[in-house]
Formats: structure tokens, sequence, C-alpha cells
């Protein structure tokens, strides 16, 4: 992945911006629930991946234009990139913390999600 040297803002990343929350913005707002979430690796918005119910994270990408998000899942690193449709393995480090919370479940947030969750993800 471009952006590990020289100023990495350039390529839609800012290493320096934390990220927004622990859960997706949008949800948290809406008293929604995620099965995963992703991280705007430009402005720290953390979203709903597309595999949850509201896609927040790319409706970030297409109100924003930020390209790169890195996943917010504990252990995981990689990035996507919307713009190229491309999967990266590994990019720069971002302001910590790198996942939401190791105990924070999956899906989330606890006490949101419907018991049917999977059902609905495959709805």
């Amino acid at each position: 992945m471009s952006g590990d040297s020289g100023d990495s803002r350039d390529n839609g990343i800012d290493p320096g911006v934390p990220p927004s929350g622990n859960g997706c913005v949008e949800c948290e707002a809406g008293g929604g629930w995620w099965f995963h979430l992703r991280r705007c690796a430009q402005c720290g918005h953390v979203g709903c991946c597309d595999s949850s119910p509201a896609k927040h994270a790319t409706g970030h990408f297409r109100a924003t234009g930020h390209p790169l998000v890195q996943s917010f899942e504990p252990g995981e690193s990689w990035y996507w990139d919307y713009s190229a449709n491309e999967l990266y393995e590994a990019g720069p480090e971002l302001a910590p913390p790198g996942s939401h919370p190791a105990d924070q479940p999956t899906p989330g947030p606890a006490g949101r999600v419907p018991v049917d969750w999977a059902k609905v993800l495959r709805a």
C-alpha cells in the first residue's frame, strides 16, 4: 500500500487522527446495531461494515470521498480502498486505539443486537 512514506494524508490517510469512538457513529446515534466495524483512515469516523444492516462505513465514503478504511476489529489491521475496490493486508499504523475493546461483543453493541441477528444479516 502506498502511503507508508512521505505525507500519507495525500492518499487519504491521516495517522494522527484517533477513532471517533468504540462503535458505529450513526448506529449509536440511532439506536442501531452492527456486525463489524471499519475506521476511516482519513478522519477517524467509525462506521459499520457492508455485512451490517446499515452499511454506514460505505455511506461515509460516499458522503465524504474518504477512500480508505481499516478494520476496527481486534487482531485485524487490513485496509479496504473503496476507490480502487482493493484490499491491502497492511498499511500505516493509525492513532490508538486500533480496534474496539476486545470485550465489546460482535455483533454489537450489547443489548441492541436482535436474537435473530444471523437471519437478519442473511436477508
